[in-house]
C-alpha cells in the first residue's frame, strides 16, 4: 500500500513501455497502487495479459490496461499511438523504459539496427507522436530509462554510422544506445521549455531481471551478465527513481536531468553535449521521415 505522505495520482494516466517484466512492471505496480491510471504495453500479447492480472493483483486497482507496442516497428508505434488517442484524452506521464542490448546484429522492420531503434529511435518516434496529450495534460512529464552504460560511449556517437555497420559491439552499441536517451532528453527538455511538460533520464542501478537474457546475448555478453548477477538489484529498487521521477512532487518543474537512486547526478561529458543532442534529434527526425506513415 502506499505511505500516507505518498502523492495521490488519482485522475492521472500514465503509460510504461515494456511495462510487463522487470523494472517496467514494478513501476507500473506502484504507479496504480498511487491510483493512476496505468497504461503498461507489451509485444507479446500473452506475456501482457499475464503482468496485467498481476499488477491488477499487486496493486488493488481496476484501472491497469495493456495495449500491443513493438518498438521494432514503426507501423506498431504508429496504431499504439492512433489506439491511444481514440481511447484517452489525457497522458500525465509517459514513462520510456523498454529497451535491450544483442549480441547479433538485427534489424527493426525498417531496417534500422535494433538496439538504436528500439532503445533509442522507437521512443523518440512515440513520444513525438504523444507530445499532444503530454501538452494538452500539463503540467505532465516524460521519465527515459537511461543507463549509466552511457558512459561507455566515450568518443560520444558516430552521426555518420548510427547503424554500426562498421563494426558491431554489442556493449558499445548499447552505451551508444543509453547515451542517446540522455541527448534525447535533454533535447526534449530544451524544446519543450515552458510548455509544462518536463523531461528527465534515469540510472535505475543494475537490476536483476530477464534484460541481457540468453535470448538476447551469449559468449561474453551473457558471461558478464551471469558473473554480475549475485550483485544486482531487485526489480522493485531499480523502480524506485522511475516511480520519484514520475510522481514526486519535489521534482515538478525539474527537467532536463539526469538520475540516480532518485537523486540528480552529473551525465558523462558526451552526454552533457548540447550540440550532439540537436544533431541526434535532427538524425531522429530524418530517419524517421525517411519511411512512409
Amino acid at each position: 500500500m502506499a505511505a500516507a505522505d505518498s502523492p495521490d495520482l488519482h485522475g492521472s494516466v500514465i503509460v510504461t513501455t515494456g511495462g510487463n517484466s522487470g523494472i517496467g512492471k514494478e513501476a507500473a505496480v506502484a504507479l496504480a497502487t498511487l491510483g493512476a491510471t496505468t497504461v503498461i504495453t507489451a509485444r507479446n500479447a500473452a506475456k501482457g495479459e499475464e503482468a496485467l492480472a498481476e499488477i491488477r493483483e499487486r496493486s488493488g486497482s481496476a484501472t491497469v490496461e495493456v495495449m500491443a507496442l513493438d518498438l521494432a516497428d514503426f507501423a506498431s508505434i504508429r496504431a499504439f499511438s492512433a489506439d491511444f488517442h481514440e481511447r484517452f484524452d489525457r497522458l500525465d506521464v509517459l514513462i520510456n523504459n523498454a529497451g535491450g542490448i544483442l549480441t547479433e546484429r538485427q534489424l527493426t522492420a525498417q531496417g534500422f539496427e535494433v538496439t538504436f531503434g528500439v532503445n533509442h529511435l522507437g521512443h523518440f518516434l512515440l513520444t513525438d507522436l504523444l507530445l499532444d496529450r503530454l501538452k494538452a495534460s500539463a503540467p505532465s512529464r516524460v521519465v527515459n530509462v537511461a543507463s549509466v552504460a552511457h558512459r561507455y560511449a566515450f568518443s560520444g556517437l558516430a552521426f555518420d554510422d548510427l547503424q554500426s555497420d562498421r563494426g558491431y559491439q554489442s556493449m558499445n552499441v548499447y552505451g551508444k544506445s543509453k547515451l542517446a536517451n540522455v541527448l534525447f532528453t535533454t533535447e526534449l527538455a530544451r524544446r519543450l521549455d515552458g510548455s509544462g511538460v518536463t523531461a528527465n533520464c534515469l540510472h535505475p542501478g543494475p537490476v536483476a531481471t530477464g534484460f541481457g537474457s540468453a535470448d538476447d546475448t551469449t559468449g561474453i555478453e551473457r558471461v558478464t551478465m551471469m558473473l554480475g548477477r549475485p550483485f544486482f538489484i531487485g526489480a522493485e529498487r531499480g523502480a524506485r527513481t522511475i516511480v520519484f521521477l514520475a510522481s514526486a512532487p519535489e521534482v515538478a518543474g525539474e527537467t532536463g536531468g539526469y538520475y540516480v537512486r532518485s537523486k540528480r547526478h552529473t551525465a558523462s561529458k558526451a552526454g552533457r553535449d548540447t550540440d550532439a543532442a540537436r544533431r541526434l534529434w535532427e538524425a531522429s527526425e530524418a530517419l524517421v521521415a525517411s519511411v512512409p506513415a
